[in-house]
């Protein structure tokens, strides 16, 4: 079926929305791109004149076809060389979505969306509808096609799992301003010591080349006295992601 003007139009009126959601659920803006790219298509050869809540329909189709992708991605990152990381997006970009609350502000957080790769897919959908876009339980339960008791059941198990290994962490301007200035220090004389005296000893430096580049098979954790830090399985060669 061809698409006129005003269904292109009431799709872009949702593309933004759609990216978000989707960047969100994937953690991968190319992901994003694509599934949004797969909804359009299956909004074109849709019987529009039977959908009569176009953002709603459309919603219900993007997550579906995320539903589907994080299946299957979780698949190949059970046996992904070395950790897997979140593909960040600059600022400003339209996929980070709506910022007013705190809690949507954190769910685009790269820190959160490497705690969301913990949760099921259900679960993942139905917190981020919910934190980050206000959806009702009745609505996300539509979506996944659940009862609204259940689909509760499945957002209070999202927020119990990632409380538990969420830790909140206070940050001081001071201290944070001083290590940025070690660490210009660091990269301009290549003197590296005061600066890892700075650090926790539960410091984490961890690295995905994307299957692209080299990268860090194990998280190096820790900062010791004399630059020396504890890397599990960095007695072996790095090896490429296997992305």
């Amino acid at each position: 079926m061809l698409v006129g003007a005003h269904a292109v139009a009431v799709f872009e009126g949702s593309r933004a929305r759609l990216e978000a959601i989707a960047y969100r659920l994937l953690g991968s803006a190319n992901d994003a791109e694509d599934v949004v790219q797969d909804t359009f298509l299956r909004w074109q050869s849709a019987d529009r004149e039977l959908i009569e809540t176009p953002e709603a329909w459309l919603t219900k189709v993007l997550t579906n076809i995320c539903l589907n992708q994080l299946t299957s991605t979780r698949a190949r990152r059970e046996t992904y060389v070395g950790q897997w990381l979140p593909e960040p997006v600059f600022a400003g970009d339209r996929m980070l979505g709506p910022s007013d609350t705190v809690e949507q502000r954190e769910s685009v957080s790269i820190a959160m969306l490497t705690l969301m790769e913990r949760l099921s897919a259900k679960e993942r959908v139905a917190y981020v509808l919910r934190e980050a876009f206000g959806y009702s339980h009745s609505e996300i339960a539509e979506v996944l096609e659940l009862t609204e008791a259940n689909c509760q059941q499945v957002y209070r198990r999202a927020k119990q799992h990632l409380a538990t290994d969420r830790r909140r962490v206070q940050v001081d301007a001071t201290a944070a301003r001083k290590i940025v200035e070690e660490f210009v220090a660091a990269a301009l004389s290549g003197r590296t010591d005061s600066l890892v005296r700075m650090l926790t000893d539960d410091a984490i430096h961890v690295g995905d080349g994307g299957g692209v580049v080299f990268s860090l098979p194990e998280p190096i954790t820790g900062a010791v006295p004399g630059g020396e830090v504890s890397c599990a399985g960095c007695s072996s060669p790095a090896r490429p992601s296997g992305r």
